[in-house]
């Protein structure tokens, strides 16, 4: 029965420093510049900048680790983008109207915009080509 104890004991012990480890690691995930080619988005300009094009915005937060992983391939994506497409960024925290806007209830919320109206949504992590592949689809 000691032995039972013990080894439990053992194995929770080892569960919790990985545990603790994998946490460190993930809040270390250095923050992103943003490219130059994407567009910082506010209640101000939003309208304006959405009008007569196709716009991909991140819904997003500075403490939001998934958010933070997903900016390098946003940045990717909007040095690629051509034409009438581009990558746009909202900070739920600074611009909560927009949020509560567009129901963003999770974040990273990516909303495909057409001429200002939203033609699709996507929730959580997402590649480079399936974003290309999905504004392609709305161009």
């Amino acid at each position: 029965m000691k032995t039972v104890l013990i080894i439990t004991g053992a194995l929770v012990f080892v569960i919790v420093l990985l545990y603790i480890f994998a946490k460190s690691k993930i809040k270390n995930i250095p923050v992103v510049e943003d490219h130059e080619n994407i567009i910082i988005l506010s209640d101000r300009n939003f309208n304006h900048q959405t009008k007569n094009r196709v716009v991909l915005v991140d819904f997003w937060a500075g403490w939001c680790v998934p958010c933070r992983m997903m900016a390098p391939v946003l940045n990717e994506l909007a040095a690629e983008l051509e034409d009438n497409a581009f990558v746009g960024k909202v900070d739920v925290e600074q611009y909560q109207v927009l949020a509560q806007k567009y129901n963003v209830r999770n974040i990273p919320t990516m909303v495909l915009l057409k001429n200002g109206e939203e033609i699709k949504r996507f929730v959580g992590m997402k590649t480079k080509d399936f974003l290309i592949r999905e504004i392609q689809k709305a161009d």
